[in-house]
């Protein structure tokens, strides 16, 4: 499902992995940027670029201002001001494991 991963140092260090096209309807693309800590804090962004426009989602850990250290930026903004708290497990592979899920659905989405 990956056409290409990298490290990315600018700005905040993060891995920007970007998805294969062919799992998407033409015209769309889409990619991850994970940022994870020695903590288990974490910023799990999932973007796809359409012909008219941005579709996004994000899965975060960390302490902030706006809801609980876990919480959910629901699609299609991933705004702050919609975000919803979440539990998140500790074990990273868990993690990775539900939010590969959440994007094989919205995938399947697409195609429908």
């Amino acid at each position: 499902m990956v056409d290409a991963a990298a490290i990315v140092e600018k700005e905040k260090l993060h891995l920007r992995v970007e998805m294969a096209d062919k799992y998407y309807p033409v015209g769309v693309s889409a990619r991850f940027e994970i940022r994870w800590y020695q903590n288990e804090d974490f910023n799990f962004h999932y973007q796809e670029i359409h012909q008219d426009g941005v579709w996004k989602c994000r899965w975060d850990r960390h302490p902030n201002t706006h809801n609980s250290r876990g919480h959910f930026h629901p699609p299609p903004t991933a705004s702050r001001i919609d975000a919803e708290d979440a539990q998140w497990p500790i074990d990273h592979r868990d993690v990775c494991q539900i939010i590969l899920e959440y994007v094989r659905k919205r995938i399947e989405g697409l195609w429908d």
